[in-house]
């Protein structure tokens, strides 16, 4: 069984982009119902935030791989996501036409970012630690686990300056690799809640249809319909995802192939990682 797996927000603008017939279809549409132009990545309208902006670009790369694989005759009999790929997801499932995706991602984008304007928030990368310490730590300095992505790949979510304390202190307990990456604001944590009727009002605006491919949410690993839709969209920005879980239950679904439709091939490898760990 096919499965399309749509990966979150890339981290930088694209050195280069599609060129042809497909891409343009969606850069069009990009402009349109975005007001960002992909190929001079810039916006046609009132500006935005960057990380707007990698939202957009990763929400039309996936769009447009998602239309290049069934060109090829790749048909999915499943749908998931992690992440900011809830997007694209919709559209590959049949809920959303893609113009209406690309637009309720820069609606999205812009009431998140309004969180950055008055707070510093960042996301920590943290390898190498399992899920309990982990835990310790973002308590200790009140901080959120956004993802769960492996045993030993976690990314954590809040304020800028205390997520810098949590990294200093998950090196000092044995992690073997930390990042921290600003955002607009502390995605999959408690911490949306302040925007939540914000974010809702976005989401209650379009119209949902059945999915046609069932599509898994990467909460409880439940396919969702038409009438979850708007609600877990904004559900999801207040919980972590959990990636581990919901490639576990897919594969028990009888998903064997799976191919990661958007930038980079993050999930793919958290998928390897997983398989390693399979049995033990």
């Amino acid at each position: 069984m096919i499965c399309f797996i749509f990966p979150g927000q890339p981290l930088a603008p694209p050195a280069t982009l599609p060129d042809d017939p497909l891409f343009r279809e969606i850069a069009d549409l990009a402009r349109e119902r975005a007001a960002f132009d992909l190929p001079s990545f810039s916006w046609l309208g009132p500006p935005a935030t960057d990380q707007v902006a990698l939202q957009i670009y990763g929400v039309a790369m996936s769009l447009y791989r998602t239309r290049q694989l069934r060109e090829d005759g790749v048909t999915p009999q499943r749908v998931a996501e992690h992440s900011m790929g809830i997007y694209p997801a919709l559209a590959a499932a049949g809920a959303l036409p893609a113009g209406e995706v690309l637009e309720l991602t820069a609606r999205s984008g812009r009431a998140m970012a309004a969180m950055g304007a008055t707070n510093q928030y960042a996301l920590g990368c943290i390898v190498g630690l399992t899920l309990e310490p982990l835990l310790a730590i973002a308590e200790n300095n009140g901080i959120f686990l956004a993802n769960h992505n492996t045993s030993r790949h976690f990314l954590l979510s809040g304020e800028r300056g205390r997520m810098e304390e949590a990294c200093a202190e998950a090196l000092a307990h044995g992690a073997f690799s930390v990042k921290i990456f600003p955002c607009d604001a502390p995605l999959h944590s408690p911490l949306m809640g302040e925007i939540a009727d914000d974010l809702t009002a976005v989401f209650a605006d379009y119209r949902y249809r059945e999915p046609a491919i069932p599509l898994m949410d990467h909460i409880e690993q439940e396919f969702l319909t038409a009438a979850d839709l708007a609600s877990f969209m904004t559900r999801e920005l207040t919980l972590p995802v959990n990636w581990e879980r919901t490639y576990r239950a897919l594969r028990r679904g009888g998903c064997s192939r799976f191919h990661e439709v958007g930038v980079g091939d993050s999930l793919k490898k958290y998928n390897r990682w997983i398989e390693s760990e399979t049995g033990r």
